[in-house]
């Protein structure tokens, strides 16, 4: 058995799938509240004869909760998180949660995100502010005023750590674990005309695809060695038969 062929073809897999999550990243570079995808790369150890031999496994995915840069907007319905906290909001998928603060005003007054999802209080429900009562005061903590009244609360909701973390759409994620909303604002809070930036470095994804595309030349450099090999070994044996 060709031992050496598979594992390099682990190997150029397990490099693909960095490379996908490489283009997602940089693709979504200027996406407010993204989060960008690494890989986790492990061997896995398999009996091939005699030996023991270490494959490439393809990865897992995970999503780093790095904080992004703040960029100020002067937008009464952009808002950004101070802290660890994420808003949450109504999607497809049920109830997700972000750091995107990109909102706009429905005709009937409610609070949405630009992709037309509710924005949640920390009760878990729609946010609906008045269509006529001006443009919205947002406090640290949440709390919405219109006309000098409060009408409403956003929420903030915090993500065990530990817990793992699946994409939706819009920067969103759905976490394993339910979160809890945020009610001690000394560490987080909420920053009006303000929004969160992605995490991705674009530095540091280039220079990951610079080390990609080595990774390959030296995986297909070890391929044409193996087959050369093999190509000998069945030229000598066929002309000793």
């Amino acid at each position: 058995m060709q031992s050496g062929l598979y594992v390099s073809l682990s190997g150029q897999v397990a490099r693909e799938r960095r490379l996908a999550t490489i283009a997602h990243n940089v693709a979504n570079m200027n996406t407010p509240g993204f989060r960008a995808t690494g890989v986790g790369l492990t061997a896995e150890v398999a009996n091939t004869g005699d030996v023991k031999t270490a494959f490439a496994s393809p990865g897992a995915d995970y999503i780093s909760r790095r904080a992004g840069g703040l960029s100020r907007t002067e937008n009464a319905l952009d808002i950004a998180v101070q802290g660890d906290g994420w808003f949450g909001v109504k999607a497809a998928e049920g109830v997700a949660y972000t750091r995107d603060g990109r909102m706009r005003l429905s005709e009937t007054g409610a609070l949405e995100t630009i992709s037309g999802g509710a924005i949640l209080d920390a009760g878990g429900a729609p946010i609906v502010l008045d269509p006529g009562g001006g443009a919205p005061q947002i406090a640290q903590d949440g709390m919405i005023s219109q006309g000098g009244r409060q009408v409403g609360a956003v929420g903030l909701f915090a993500i065990d750590p530990n817990t793992s973390l699946t994409r939706a759409a819009n920067s969103a994620v759905v976490p394993e674990a339910p979160p809890v909303a945020i009610l001690d604002f000394s560490g987080n809070g909420v920053s009006q005309g303000y929004l969160e930036s992605s995490n991705v470095d674009p530095v540091l994804e280039i220079s990951k695809l610079i080390s990609l595309n080595r990774e390959f030349d030296a995986i297909d450099t070890s391929i044409s060695q193996s087959e050369s090999s093999l190509r000998d070994a069945i030229r000598i044996l066929a002309a000793t038969s």
